[in-house]
């Protein structure tokens, strides 16, 4: 019974709650792999071919700003 009302509250969801849900979320994982970035240390940037800068300059964007083909 309990599964029937939650596969009918999921069914009666408007589409676009779902879309702005896997919006925000994308752009929380966006703001938290830029965060990270800044957060390596020199060794670590060299190895993927990036300087401190780079990585500043990187981390410094806002979520929204990425590559058309990242978008949803």
């Amino acid at each position: 019974m309990a599964t029937q009302i939650s596969r009918l509250a999921l069914a009666t969801r408007p589409f676009w709650s779902l879309s702005l849900f896997s919006t925000i979320s994308a752009y929380i994982a966006v703001a938290r792999q830029r965060h990270a970035l800044s957060q390596l240390d020199d060794h670590l940037l060299q190895d993927i071919g990036l300087t401190k800068h780079q990585a500043n300059s990187e981390a410094e964007r806002a979520p929204w700003d990425v590559p058309a083909h990242w978008r949803l």
